[in-house]
């Protein structure tokens, strides 16, 4: 009896045992991939919060108003889908250049502020285009640069990881981007027009809605060169493959569209020339 309930334990062992290596055994790069990708759509249909990640100093789209609160045409939009879906707006403040990591780590949901869909279409699940942005140069008011070709010579700023950047180190743009004395690369394009008061530099590549922005502030500082550097346009940036998030997200973008209620932001922040969702709606 002894032998046999020795037996009888060892074998139970044995179908425990194979039980356990079967559930614990890694799963395959595509299971996983389909797993994370499942986990990643689920979050949208139970989700009580909606966190953006934005650039703090890009107005008009993202930055901090004189009441110390954050606000702009993006976090704007961003609370209205919130609202639409009965979703907590939660505005997250981001490092520009850790963007990616802040997506991928669940931190945010999505990046919303201006950001750039040409050419990091295969990195990121994008809505529709909804604003037309072209990269432009911006100069002092009382500057003699007139084009492109009078900053041979001359001291530019860009902000780092930006559209601005890429354009003027893509091929199309070497031989400008090499005739000038410098490129410096700064955090926000605020510190970058502070730095072009100051003498620093003598003009700032940047984004059309951006510099339109702090043209019709500061008319007295600043001028827009009328020859563009490139031409884009923004989406909002979610985790590849977060396809159910990213579409209730449009549906709600369309909605706020059709009542209204992006025409009435598009003009509070100057940028009603630049929409452009039902040139690309489908």
């Amino acid at each position: 009896m002894k032998n046999t309930a020795r037996f009888m334990t060892a074998a139970l062992a044995a179908v425990l045992m194979a039980g356990c290596s079967s559930s614990s055994a890694p799963a395959s790069s595509s299971t996983a991939d389909k797993n994370s990708s499942a986990a990643s759509n689920a979050a949208s249909s139970d989700q009580s919060t909606f966190t953006v990640g934005f650039d703090a100093e890009f107005p008009p789209y993202g930055y901090k108003d004189e009441n110390g609160e954050y606000t702009g045409f993006d976090l704007e939009m961003a609370e209205a889908v919130a609202d639409l879906e009965g979703w907590k707006l939660v505005k997250q403040p981001i490092d520009w250049d850790a963007k990616d990591m802040e997506l991928s780590s669940g931190t945010i949901d999505c990046i919303w502020n201006g950001f750039t869909m040409d050419g990091r279409e295969d990195d990121y699940t994008f809505s529709e285009p909804y604003i037309d942005n072209s990269q432009v140069f911006v100069v002092p008011a009382d500057s003699d640069i007139a084009s492109a070709a009078d900053l041979a010579g001359k001291n530019v700023g860009v902000q780092k990881d930006s559209s601005a950047l890429a354009a003027l180190e893509s091929d199309d743009h070497k031989e400008l981007a090499d005739s000038f004395a410098s490129l410096t690369q700064y955090g926000d394009y605020n510190t970058a027009l502070m730095d072009m008061e100051a003498g620093g530099i003598d003009a700032v590549a940047m984004d059309i809605g951006v510099a339109q922005y702090q043209i019709d502030k500061n008319p007295d500082k600043y001028k827009k060169l009328d020859e563009p550097l490139a031409s884009e346009v923004y989406a909002v940036g979610f985790l590849k493959g977060n396809t159910d998030l990213r579409d209730t997200v449009q549906e709600d973008i369309y909605e706020l569209y059709d009542n209204g209620t992006v025409a009435e932001l598009a003009e509070k922040y100057g940028l009603s020339d630049f929409i452009v969702i039902d040139q690309y709606r489908k």
